[in-house]
């Protein structure tokens, strides 16, 4: 008896030794590997040159770094209640009795699964200011359409517009499975009281959706902070450094400028804001709870 145990532990070990030699090898090893990275000067040409603290300090004088931190939280203010807020939305009307749920169910969550190239080539079409179907509409009711992807005061718009219509869907999904989780008798005890649906969203729909808004806060800043492809696609960053965010400022100083070691560091510094806003949510949450 014994010795089947060991053998179907050794069995297991076995099946799941490729696994966690690819989780070594492809996660773990270059996450170390670009912490040391940072503390060196590296342009994929000459020897790595130890450096110490100097790119973190160099971080501190860069007046790029501070602006891709400007931008990248401009995102997150515009993004993150956006997509929340509609993704509720969209989640209580699917949630009510309409007819031909799943198929909307399916439309919403479509843009979900497709590519953020697409989706940017796309978006990008439909913000061209001669051919593009958003200023074509805006004519058709007088109103003079901007230069979306070329005007600063603009260009992050269209990128948070875009990121909201991806992600609608994910969220809707979350919110779904939230709110069919809380028990149908709370409404009809509240109706017998005579509480409207109004005061029904609020007092029940709302704080028992809690842990489930929790999460897709929690998943979408996480995100908010990593956005990357629809900035590359539509803007590159531009028009001057209007929608240049933290990751598309880690890719040009490491594919365009060669500073390997820089780019390691903004990527630890990016790590770091990541973990303490993570932190300092779920410690609210936890407060919120008590």
């Amino acid at each position: 008896m014994i010795g089947s145990k060991k053998n179907n532990a050794l069995w297991i070990c076995l099946f799941l030794l490729p696994s966690l030699i690819g989780f070594l090898t492809f996660i773990i090893y270059p996450v170390f590997y670009s912490l040391g990275v940072s503390f060196t000067e590296w342009d994929l040409i000459n020897p790595i040159k130890f450096i110490g603290l100097k790119n973190y300090q160099s971080l501190l004088k860069d007046a790029n770094f501070w602006n891709s931190l400007k931008n990248t939280f401009i995102f997150i203010i515009g993004y993150l209640p956006s997509v929340m807020i509609i993704g509720l939305l969209v989640a209580l009307l699917l949630n009510s009795k309409i007819r031909l749920k799943p198929v909307f169910r399916g439309i919403y969550f479509l843009p979900v699964v497709t590519s953020w190239v697409a989706v940017s080539l796309v978006w990008k079409w439909l913000f061209n200011p001669k051919f593009g179907l958003i200023n074509y509409f805006l004519s058709l009711i007088s109103v003079h359409g901007p230069n979306w992807l070329n005007d600063p005061k603009t260009a992050m718009l269209a990128i948070i517009i875009t990121s909201v219509w991806k992600d609608i869907g994910f969220i809707m999904v979350l919110y779904l499975g939230g709110l069919q989780n809380i028990s149908p008798s709370l409404y009809e005890a509240a109706s017998i009281d005579g509480a409207d649906n109004w005061h029904q969203f609020w007092k029940i729909t709302l704080p028992m959706l809690k842990p489930t808004t929790f999460f897709v806060s929690m998943i979408s800043l996480i995100n908010s902070f990593q956005v990357f492809d629809q900035v590359n696609i539509m803007t590159e960053g531009g028009p001057g450094d209007s929608t240049t965010v933290l990751v598309q400022n880690i890719y040009n100083s490491a594919f365009k400028y060669s500073e390997m070691g820089y780019a390691a560091a903004m990527s630890w510094v990016l790590f770091a804001i990541i973990l303490v806003v993570s932190l300092v949510q779920m410690w609210g949450e936890r407060k919120m709870t008590k």
